[in-house]
């Protein structure tokens, strides 16, 4: 009887990403299909059809933000010293390798990819598990990469720009990268496999809190100095997005960097 229920929950599980995968290709063609009458270049505006549906979504988010999650990275901040955080941001980023190093090679990047996989292990050996960025220090620095940024390099354009709820700013494509690379992420299949998905939410949970962490002094100075709110961070998201897919530091090649929340 045991044995059963498990065959039935490994048939639900692998339903599931069935179900996920299809998810996944139907958006990326339809992608696809969309970038053959906008240009799928690494710049350019991007459109926002639905942006009475976003300031709505949008709003939501703020008010969440000030209910909820600032008053938690207040708190956050005050128990945690700043070397402290920086420690937790190097974990979190360390963990995310795999997705990065995978993206990179799916970019027909060789070379990143060679050094995000010398950055984990270095970091992780020599690091704590990667609290401490050593390999920064060994001129490996740290690069940001996600499905998201692997679709404009094939060529993907990037859609039409969307609010996610909790989420936040995103594109179609972007929301596409993340919905893949959440799935295809080692750590995750590893956790789910052997029934641990309360760590999936922890870890999910803890990247959010750093990502919120690292960008709540730039959302308050934006949110006080921007006419207007919403389309000041449209605006700096969409530059920073392109700052990354380009391998520019978003700070040098677009203003303040604006946080994607789906993979901090």
């Amino acid at each position: 009887m045991g044995q059963k229920m498990e065959n039935q929950k490994s048939k639900g599980k692998l339903f599931a990403r069935a179900k996920v995968m299809a998810m996944s290709l139907a958006l990326c063609m339809s992608l696809t299909a969309c970038s053959t009458t906008s240009e799928p270049n690494y710049s350019g505006e991007v459109s926002d059809p639905f942006e009475e549906l976003n300031r709505k979504t949008f709003a939501f988010n703020e008010a969440l933000d000030k209910a909820v999650f600032n008053p938690v990275v207040k708190g956050y901040r005050t128990v945690v010293p700043q070397p402290a955080r920086t420690g937790v941001r190097n974990f979190v980023r360390n963990l995310n390798s795999p997705i990065i190093v995978g993206n990179q090679i799916l970019q027909g990047d060789v070379e990143g990819a060679a050094g995000g996989v010398t950055r984990f292990a270095v970091n992780t050996v020599f690091g704590v598990g990667g609290l401490i960025d050593v390999a920064a220090d060994a001129g490996l620095p740290y690069e940001k990469e996600d499905f998201g940024q692997t679709l404009a390099v094939w060529g993907v354009g990037s859609g039409p720009y969307v609010v996610m709820p909790i989420f936040g700013p995103s594109t179609m494509r972007d929301a596409t990268g993340s919905l893949v690379d959440g799935y295809a992420d080692p750590l995750r299949i590893y956790l789910d496999n052997i029934d641990e998905e309360e760590w999936i939410y922890a870890r999910a949970g803890l990247q959010g809190l750093v990502a919120k962490d690292e960008f709540y002094d730039v959302l308050n100075d934006l949110r006080m100095n921007s006419f207007d709110y919403y389309a000041a961070v449209r605006s700096v998201y969409i530059q920073n997005r392109n700052a990354l897919i380009n391998d520019q530091d978003p700070e040098m090649a677009a203003g303040p960097a604006i946080p994607d929340y789906d993979d901090e």
